[in-house]
């Protein structure tokens, strides 16, 4: 078996190769990974001991980041390295201020790569967040002494390691791994009958994430007088089906202002056609205070949307209509902001939990996700004073959802420590 993964890993990256010459993301990731050993080789000696977090994409990241930051202030002499698989994560970090000392591509997981790569630094924890396993990293790590935990682990039916052919892939996480935090007694539960007892639920640091960011200062410039004394819906992450609920409701909530961050900036040409009228966020400060005459803001830079959240009366976050994954419904949750979203969620067990306190509510399909929202916005607009309309009572179900958590970077730390 181990033959036939490391035959998977050379197919995997001969079929990313090929795609990469159709799709710049793919680029980005098969040309980044050609810097990663510069990247650590400037940054690290062989003496350093290193943290090492690894993170498929930026919502991992951001789930890894609490923990990350905790172990920190534990281990302040160690240096601190971040890797991503995926370039949304890469590029989007690499940006903005961090607390890295070198982020980087994982390399492929071959064996000869990756020996080099670890050599350069001593690795003393490293940790994986969710479900982003790489097994020959993950034995050399182990051979070399490393502590190897994965944070917020998520097991769910029909992986690999619940199919015949799966055992394989099992044992190398019960030989290599140290603990897993897992989100959820579920995910525990299917862990453990497949031998993997080394384990606890701690629940979902991305809990723990998202109250920071009501702590810190959410201001973004001209929103405030866009929005006005009028409600606000934010389309988050959004994708084609959430811009068609854009487009049914802009028509049916005149009194309403609409602000939509696509998932892709690439996508601003297209909503602009949907929105001829629309105004651009690079462009707001040129029709202040105009904007007040317009419906629909179309958000055309990264990094404003969790900040964006906190100006919302409601959320609508896209990922959730088809197979790409939805995005973090939290971001807007933990300010008190009822969020919809599509159906198909089958790896975020918080959009389970929100809809059971009455704090979000699903759609298979975006007409009839439209329909609610307009009769809840018109409900909420007629409501007389006293009275607690349903748009309200889901804020508050939504900010007390986010607020009950617990603290699990706490609740891993503590564990950390004592292993």
């Amino acid at each position: 078996m181990k033959s036939l993964y490391n035959l998977f890993v050379r197919l995997m990256i001969f079929g990313m190769k090929v795609f990469s010459f159709f799709d710049s993301k793919t680029k980005k990731g098969i040309r980044g990974r050609k810097q990663s050993l510069e990247i650590v080789r400037n940054a690290f000696s062989t003496e350093d001991k290193v943290l090492w977090m690894h993170a498929s994409s930026l919502g991992e990241y951001e789930q890894g980041l609490p923990v990350l930051e905790k172990l920190k202030e534990q281990f302040s002499d160690y240096k601190i390295l971040i890797t991503f698989f995926s370039p949304s994560g890469y590029e989007n970090v690499k940006k903005k201020k961090h607390m890295a000392d070198a982020i980087c591509y994982l390399p492929f997981d071959k064996k000869k790569d990756i020996q080099e790569f670890v050599s350069i630094f001593d690795c003393k924890i490293f940790f994986t967040v969710k479900y982003d396993y790489w097994y020959n990293l993950l034995s050399e790590l182990k051979n070399r002494g490393t502590k190897i935990y994965v944070i917020s682990a998520l097991f769910y039916e029909h992986q690999i390691f619940f199919e015949n052919y799966g055992k394989w892939f099992a044992k190398q996480l019960k030989n290599n791994i140290d603990w897993f935090f897992h989100q959820t007694i579920k995910s525990s539960a299917l862990a453990k009958n497949i031998g993997l007892v080394n384990s606890s639920v701690s629940g979902d640091t991305r809990f723990d994430r998202v109250k920071q960011f009501l702590d810190r200062d959410n201001h973004l410039d001209f929103i405030d007088e866009f929005k006005g004394n009028q409600k606000l819906i934010v389309f988050g992450s959004s994708w084609q089906t959430e811009e068609d609920i854009a487009q049914l409701l802009v028509k049916k909530l005149p009194e309403t202002k609409f602000v939509i961050a696509p998932h892709d900036l690439h996508r601003v040409p297209h909503l602009l056609k949907l929105f001829p009228n629309a105004l651009l966020y690079s462009t707001l400060k040129d029709f202040q205070p105009a904007s007040e005459n317009h419906q629909v803001l179309i958000i055309d830079s990264i990094g404003k949307l969790s900040k964006l959240y906190s100006y919302a009366d409601l959320a609508v976050v896209g990922g959730g209509f088809h197979s790409a994954g939805l995005h973090n419904i939290l971001e807007a949750a933990v300010y008190s902001v009822p969020v919809i979203f599509g159906n198909q969620y089958r790896k975020n067990p918080e959009a389970d939990n929100l809809i059971k306190a009455k704090g979000g509510k699903s759609f298979e399909d975006f007409v009839t996700a439209a329909a609610f929202i307009e009769e809840m916005m018109k409900k909420d607009l007629t409501t007389e004073e006293g009275e607690v309309s349903y748009l309200k009572e889901m804020a508050k179900n939504a900010g007390d959802f986010v607020e009950s958590q617990p603290d699990s970077t706490e609740i891993i730390l503590r564990k950390i420590l004592s292993l």
